[in-house]
This record gives C-alpha cells, structure tokens and sequence, in this order.
C-alpha cells in the first residue's frame, strides 16, 4: 500500500501567502506537512543597482551557455531538490514541488534553465505576483550556470518592469552577487508599493530580449541604450552583457 498522496497547497494560498511575505517550507523532500516562514530579515536585489562583475559578464557575453525562460519548469525544481553537499535533505518536498507546477501552469511561477548541448546545467525557480519576482531555489552543474541564470532573470524582469526581487535568506553567494538585506516590515511594504500588473509576462519579456538580439521587436534593453549597438548585438547574451555595462 502506498501512502495516500498529499494535497496540494492552493494556488489562491500560496500567493496570499507571498503577497504577506510568507512563503512554506517542509523538513525533508518526502514530508507531507509543511511549516510556514516569515523571515525576520530578508534578501533582496535591488534590479537598478545589480551590477555583474567583469568576470560573469563575460561569460554571458559569450553565451558559454543557451538560455531558455519556462522549458523545463518540472526539471528545474527537481535539480533544485536534489541532495548536495553537507545537505542531504531538501526543504523542497514533493507536496511543495507539486503545488509550484500547479501554480507554474496557472502562469505564476517560472523557471530559468542554463543548458550546455542538450544538458540542463544551471537554473532557478521561482514565483512571481504583481510587479514581484520571488526566486525560490537556484542550482549549478557547470561554472557560473546558476550566476548566469540569475543575470539573465535580472534583465527579464526590467523588461518586464517588475520593480522588486526577493531572495528570502542572505547568503554569502547572494551577499557576493550584490543581494542586500532588510527588516521584514520594509520588505513587506516594498511588496505592498509593487501591486498592479507588470508590462509584460516573464516569457513576453524573454521573447522581447531575444528578439532585440535578432534586430527584431522593441526590448528595454536595447531602449536603454544610446545609438545603434543595443539593436545590432548579435546575441541575447551580448546584449544583456552590453546593458550591464551600460547601467553599472
């Protein structure tokens, strides 16, 4: 006899939950219950100053990796989940992992996926709501997939005009990409100020880079830019890249 499958956490919760800076959690990857957190600190990135360093600008320069926005929702979670070192469990429990597909074909989660050939490297995951993007979980099995992956959802989101990105816990990685951190109530005011529709959904934004890339359609990115060089960048990775430098 198998144990009955838990419910799935409702799509409505979940997002009440984030709108009040909630978010769940479980204690292994086959618990059924889940525990909610509401951090008394939170990380954030500020989309105007978040400025990649020389190094990792490079790297998506040269598009070392393809990049692709919700192709992969259900792998992306899973790599997520997976053990790593020092951290045999995963808070991502199947239940959860569940209920983020639910809410990913309802149009509010996303993932973005780093692939090399047909492997998927790098990516991460997360949920979005109004103009607000809160990324869940990130992971890497080539150099910099997972960095790169977060450059490229930085750009998707200013294109997309969403004005705020949660990280939930301060990490030194995050701490090292420039991530910032604030009191819970200041967050949560930020999130208040951030209601309303974006200009555009992730995927419409990711479509918008690409096609500025191939001198097609009008991106932020290339509208940031003085002179004819945004339009004639010759891949989404140069003209992210270019738009960075540009900005920092």
């Amino acid at each position: 006899m198998h144990a009955p499958v838990p419910p799935l956490i409702p799509a409505d919760m979940l997002l009440l939950a984030y709108r009040s800076g909630i978010f769940p959690m479980a204690d292994s990857r086959d618990d059924p219950e889940i525990f909610w957190v509401e951090p008394r600190e939170r990380a954030v990135f500020s989309l105007e100053e978040f400025a990649p360093g020389r190094t990792l600008r490079k790297i998506v320069r040269q598009d070392r990796y393809r990049v692709t926005c919700d192709t992969a929702f259900a792998d992306v979670v899973a790599a997520c989940a997976a053990p790593r070192p020092g951290h045999p469990e995963s808070w991502i429990s199947h239940r959860i992992a569940a209920s983020y597909a639910a809410l990913h074909d309802l149009g509010h989660a996303h993932s973005i996926e780093c692939w090399d050939g047909n492997d998927l490297v790098g990516g991460l995951y997360g949920v979005s709501f109004d103009r607000v993007f809160c990324g869940e979980s990130m992971f890497s099995r080539a150099d910099n997939a997972s960095k790169v992956a977060l450059v490229w959802l930085v750009a998707i989101l200013k294109e997309a005009e969403v004005t705020l990105l949660d990280c939930q816990f301060m990490t030194d990685h995050l701490a090292s990409l420039g991530a910032v951190e604030m009191s819970q109530d200041d967050y949560v005011k930020l999130v208040q100020q951030a209601r309303g529709l974006a200009a555009k959904t992730l995927g419409e934004a990711y479509s918008a880079l690409v096609g500025a890339a191939a001198g097609s359609g009008s991106a932020g990115v290339a509208r940031a830019e003085s002179g004819a060089g945004a339009r004639a960048a010759s891949s989404p990775g140069k003209l992210i890249a270019q738009s960075f430098t540009q900005t920092s």
